[in-house]
């Protein structure tokens, strides 16, 4: 199966989405960056279907729902951000947008530098070191044959 390569726009969108809201919220802080923007769909909660796979390549089947929370903001000089971000966080999802925004502006290599690239970092190491915990704990089954059927 073929996979699309992500533009630059949706790879720090899905950084701004995964990321845990407190650690946005805090190096977005840290920036002492301001931004004047206006509400133009304030966050509101909603559902989303999430689709999966068997064995992650077979038949798609619907999981389940999971809750999601998407705004939109434009900026005074007029860029239009948007954000979905996963969960009941109205904060995580303004600023979020609030972020592609900017990165759409002159301050897109300072927020790249200091914003999005430390924290897909941080989030990566945070898989890796998830994904060795659940290695720990894998079970390989097997199944012996008896010799007598000779």
């Amino acid at each position: 199966m073929e996979q699309k390569q992500q533009t630059p726009r949706q790879r720090w969108m899905s950084v701004l989405a995964r990321t845990d809201a407190n650690a946005l919220i805090t190096r977005w802080e840290n920036l002492a960056l301001t931004a004047q923007y206006q509400l133009v769909r304030a966050p509101e909660l909603g559902l989303a279907q999430v689709r999966a796979q068997m064995g992650g390549t077979g038949s798609a089947f619907n999981m389940g729902d999971v809750t999601i929370t998407r705004a939109v903001v434009r900026l005074e000089s007029g860029e239009l951000g948007y954000s979905y971000v996963t969960g009941r966080n109205k904060q995580h999802a303004e600023l979020a947008a609030v972020v592609d925004a900017m990165m759409q502006t002159a301050a897109q290599d300072v927020l790249q530098d200091t914003l999005i690239m430390p924290l897909a970092v941080e989030k990566a190491e945070q898989e890796q070191l998830r994904a060795r915990e659940v290695a720990t704990s894998k079970v390989d089954f097997f199944t012996m044959v008896r010799g007598e059927d000779e």
